[in-house]
């Protein structure tokens, strides 16, 4: 009888590991991955190094890179003529690492200077996709918004044809939280966006977190200031299960355009925006 109830707990204890499990993996919780951060330090190394070989063995296919100038390059322009990075070998700089299944996110940041590094797994293991480095302001900006409250694109239509029903949940999750932003909703807002959330932008003097975007959300409801956001111009999604990666140029209603790389996770059945790192092209043309 004894054995009999020893059994039966051990048969709990398994029943209930499992469904933590499972709960977890919907939730799509971000964990350490060890893997992804070693990866990760094998390119800061070797582009700090200037050893393009290395490099471009750590790259994806579709690899981007986007400087703190908004200049955007693809995997062979990179290695044929490697960029000095932003933070050097990054011994000084404070790294995070996330993981989010089959996409690792990795940030660095020092002073004014912010780099993300999104990290994807194929089928011959870990590759870099996204690099995007952003410089902050040094002051805090006086703008208070975009000061437009009508929202068409992207709130309603985006010249972005969904592939297939998880970038159109995501297309829709962002229309409906950009329609928050437009009316100075943060209710609205907020049920879009991860609790780890973390907007990194050159036209901000600091990071900004879900309860610092929902504050600024709030103080523009009681000033009446419009804050429709920039018109989506151009998009491409890299889908990887329950995480989905989406870099955008936008076109600010006045000002220059706006290279932005989001990283999309599905939390609890529903679409959410994790991170967000926008940089000005200096080089485009100003509106």
């Amino acid at each position: 009888m004894q054995a009999l109830r020893f059994r039966s707990i051990a048969v709990a204890v398994i029943f209930s590991t499992l469904i933590v499990a499972t709960i977890c993996k919907t939730s799509m919780a971000a964990e350490n991955d060890p893997a992804v951060l070693a990866l990760d330090r094998q390119f800061v190394k070797a582009a700090a190094n200037g050893e393009p070989a290395s490099v471009a063995k750590l790259l994806d296919k579709d690899f981007t890179r986007t400087d703190a100038k908004g200049t955007t390059i693809s995997a062979t322009e990179a290695v044929r003529a490697l960029p000095t990075p932003a933070l050097g070998d990054e011994t000084s700089a404070d790294v995070t690492e996330r993981t989010y299944g089959d996409v690792g996110a990795i940030s660095a940041s020092q002073g004014k200077i912010h780099v993300l590094r999104l990290w994807v797994k194929r089928a011959d293991g870990w590759k870099l996709l996204v690099y995007h480095e952003v410089k902050q302001l040094d002051q805090p900006s006086t703008s208070a918004g975009s000061g437009v409250k009508e929202c068409e694109n992207p709130c309603k239509t985006v010249p972005f044809q969904p592939a297939n029903e998880s970038e159109r949940a995501i297309i829709a999750s962002w229309q409906a939280l950009e329609t928050g932003v437009t009316v100075n909703d943060a209710a609205a807002w907020a049920p879009h966006i991860a609790d780890e959330f973390v907007q990194i932008s050159s036209n901000s003097d600091h990071p900004i977190s879900k309860s610092g975007r929902m504050e600024t959300l709030n103080k523009q409801k009681q000033s009446g200031v419009g804050s429709a956001p920039s018109p989506l111009v151009s998009a491409k999604m890299f889908d990887f299960g329950d995480a989905v990666i989406m870099t955008c140029r936008h076109q600010p209603l006045s000002g220059k355009p706006v290279h932005v790389s989001r990283l999309w996770i599905k939390r609890d059945g529903q679409w959410v925006m994790s991170i967000s790192y926008q940089t000005t092209i200096q080089e485009g043309e100003a509106k």
